[in-house]
């Protein structure tokens, strides 16, 4: 896996990445401080101006198979490394965006996958603070998975009972009791007030039933 652009998102990734134990990590940023930072860290961490191929090319960044750009505040920069890599024929290009246009363009360009992390998280805590909910994921179609705590009309009565699809339009995946595991959810399942569960559905609905009372 190559890293390029070692700030704090990259850096955070790659010694994430590092820390999994089964990842070989080459980290790539043009500020020798950052790089001198990471260097007992990673794989290998170099000094190198990534929007330039032949610098590319002589680190063998054309034969990885996965990259993530985290260039942030140069949009040149990052608009240049992914075409780069794209060009490479890199088969998984993830790249950092500061804004929606910087994400817009890296997306026309053909970057497999945007993020915008600080906006990610801004809308993962808004919506964990405005109710009960846990934990929130939200996926690109609409699509969303809580953590939370089963609202009262669901408490003591079978899922099936309950015919969730039906009355609230999202699915309880799972469930965890004090002192077990998560488990799946099946129509037999009788959940308690102090369980938690995961739940998907369409984001207004998993919304909308994590504020049940």
């Amino acid at each position: 896996m190559v890293v390029i652009g070692l700030g704090r998102f990259g850096r955070s990734l790659a010694l994430e990445l590092m820390e999994d134990g089964q990842v070989d990590v080459l980290g790539i940023d043009n500020d020798a401080s950052l790089v001198d930072e990471l260097a007992g860290s990673l794989t290998h961490a170099v000094v190198a101006d990534s929007t330039k191929e032949e610098a590319l090319r002589q680190l063998s960044v054309h034969e990885f198979d996965r990259a993530v750009v985290g260039i942030g505040t140069n949009l040149e920069a990052s608009i240049l490394t992914v075409s780069t890599l794209l060009q490479f024929g890199i088969r998984n290009v993830w790249a950092k965006a500061i804004s929606e246009s910087h994400a817009r363009i890296l997306t026309q360009l053909g970057a497999h996958k945007v993020i915008r992390p600080e906006h990610e998280m801004g809308l993962r805590v808004a919506h964990l603070v405005r109710g009960r909910m846990l934990d929130y994921i939200e996926f690109d179609d609409g699509y969303a998975m809580v953590k939370t705590t089963p609202p009262s009309p669901i408490v003591g009565r079978s899922l099936g009972q309950v015919k969730l699809r039906s009355t609230y339009k999202v699915t309880v995946v799972a469930h965890h009791r004090a002192g077990e595991g998560f488990t799946y959810a099946t129509p037999e399942t009788v959940l308690a007030s102090d369980d938690v569960i995961i739940v998907s559905g369409q984001i207004r609905d998993v919304e909308a039933f994590s504020a049940l009372s």
